[in-house]
């Protein structure tokens, strides 16, 4: 009997130290995932950074119309899709896996937080591929160029309209599509030390810079004329939001902010 017992308490530790290991190997993964993910938005982000550094980060200087922003696809297609935000879209996708990862390093903590800014950030990125024009406007761009007809153009160029009222830059459409992704790596970046695997100035770090450009989105969408205050306030909050999705990456791939 005692012998039964024994086989049976090390077949249930055999199945335990299993299943431990099954678990660590997914949360590995998610930290690999999510640290190369992270880099690689870091990476992309710098590239916005220089992309509108060169082309003058001049919200007023986009072009305005349909029509406009056809002529634009045409003579530069990736430019084009730039100002139509495809790569923002790009970004706020990729980032995913390593919002996904912070959170699987906190939830044993209990964060709640963490969860609610996971789920934010699946909702948001939903939102903002929903709505986002870049691969609409270009598909109606070839439309509209292939047209002959001055009636099929004006219909093509109010479909257009259409799509840009409620997903150009700066416009009021696009403003959850922005801000949902913002306040969920807030609400990420103040979880983090809560669980009590990130360092307080991480946390801080994350906080300040997506903190500066919720208000950049805010002053760009609703106080016209203030191009130059919003550049001033977007600068600071995305260098310190790319350093905080650095730290975050070569964190999660060194493993140094998880308890093992």
């Amino acid at each position: 009997m005692a012998g039964i017992n024994a086989r049976a308490g090390t077949g249930m530790a055999n199945g335990t130290a299993k299943g431990a290991t099954a678990e660590r190997g997914k949360r590995d993964g998610a930290f690999l995932f999510g640290g190369i993910a992270a880099l690689l938005v870091a990476a992309l982000s710098l590239a916005d950074v220089a992309v509108g550094t060169m082309t003058g980060g001049n919200l007023e200087a986009l072009p305005r119309t349909a029509a406009e922003r056809f002529a634009q696809l045409e003579a530069s297609p990736l430019l084009g899709l730039y100002n139509l935000d495809l790569l923002n879209l790009v970004t706020t996708l990729l980032f995913l896996p390593a919002l996904y990862a912070v959170y699987v390093a906190l939830r044993d903590k209990g964060s709640k937080l963490a969860g609610l800014a996971w789920g934010l950030s699946l909702v948001g990125a939903a939102v903002f591929a929903a709505g986002n024009p870049a691969l609409p406007m270009l598909g109606l761009s070839r439309d509209y160029l292939a047209a002959g007809e001055i009636a099929q153009r004006a219909a093509l160029a109010a479909a257009g309209e259409a799509i840009l009222a409620r997903g150009a830059h700066g416009g009021a459409g696009v403003f959850p599509s922005f801000l949902l992704p913002l306040v969920a790596n807030l609400l990420l970046s103040l979880s983090m030390p809560k669980g009590r695997r990130f360092p307080p100035a991480l946390a801080w770090l994350g906080f300040g810079g997506n903190a500066l450009l919720a208000a950049y989105l805010v002053l760009v969408t609703f106080v016209p004329g203030v191009d130059t205050v919003a550049t001033a306030v977007a600068a600071p909050g995305g260098l310190m939001s790319i350093a905080w999705m650095m730290m975050v990456g070569f964190g999660l791939l060194a493993g140094r902010f998880v308890n093992r």
